[in-house]
């Protein structure tokens, strides 16, 4: 596999990538905005998100929902300017942050569960989806750190990172997008997965900061494919013409303060097999 080569550099914190509109979208989290970057390296922010932009996504009618961490909020990017669409902290015991939209624009949020920063203990959380009118409900309870968040192609299954469990779960999607039927789809020893993606072939693609690498892996578990970065590795995105370009969010930190001093996070991109597929 090729070495990843840095598209964009200077960024505190990248997370939440996602392709649309021949761009790369992303938070930089410990910079509070909404950026964009093209294969070419232009690069524009989008809007200011002041308690932390995590996880990305689109209504139905093309309209851009971002998840605000520290208050707990999903927000909608209108003409004006930034809407709350749902307050999430009834259900949210810590920050918010990634999420995934289905075409039907309900927003499926997961969140920490408890201060990882000073807390070794972890606690147990749940995943809300929020309708585009702002109605919530719990979909999954006594999940780990629940964060990158994939559907597949025919809108019936969900892959969800469990990061401090070290497994990706699935679950059926219903009609009404309540979730069921919960199973683990891949145990990983040794590593933590944060974002995730999915490709033509079923597999996932997902981002492991502990090992400083991305891993594709099947069903099951199996390792299909390691790709190791210079530093940290905590978000990956197949995008680009033809969705064959794995975009990585990388830094060299994880904690805020060093991110918001240092600015030494970058996204690197290197081209995969196969094309991504599914949601997000």
């Amino acid at each position: 596999m090729p070495k990843p080569e840095v598209l964009l550099s200077g960024l505190a914190f990248g997370e939440g990538p996602r392709w649309r509109d021949d761009r790369l979208w992303f938070s930089d989290m410990h910079q509070d905005r909404v950026q964009t970057v093209d294969l070419a390296g232009n690069v524009e922010t989008i809007v200011e998100v002041p308690q932390r932009p995590s996880g990305l996504g689109w209504l139905p009618d093309g309209r851009l929902l971002v998840v605000s961490m520290v208050d707990r909020k999903l927000l909608r990017l209108d003409d004006d300017g930034l809407t709350e669409v749902a307050d999430l902290t009834p259900h949210a015991s810590w920050h918010c942050n990634d999420m995934v939209v289905d075409a039907r624009g309900r927003a499926y949020v997961g969140n920490f569960g408890w201060d990882i920063e000073t807390s070794q203990a972890p606690v147990a959380t749940s995943l809300v989806p929020v309708a585009p009118d702002g109605e919530t409900q719990v979909v999954a309870r006594d999940l780990i750190f629940p964060n990158g968040t994939v559907i597949t192609p025919d809108g019936k299954t969900m892959i969800l990172a469990e990061t401090f469990a070290a497994r990706l779960s699935a679950f059926d999607i219903h009609d009404d997008g309540t979730l069921s039927a919960r199973r683990d789809w891949a145990t990983l020893e040794g590593c933590f997965p944060d974002g995730i993606c999915l490709d033509e072939e079923g597999a996932v693609w997902l981002a492991c900061p502990v090992s400083g690498q991305v891993v594709r892996v099947r069903e099951g578990g199996e390792v299909a494919d390691r790709i190791p970065v210079e530093t940290l590795a905590f978000a990956c995105m197949l995008g680009g013409p033809q969705r064959r370009h794995l975009f990585i969010c990388t830094s060299k930190h994880s904690a805020s303060a060093e991110c918001r001093a240092e600015h030494t996070a970058r996204i690197e991109v290197v081209e995969v097999d196969a094309p991504g597929a599914g949601l997000p």
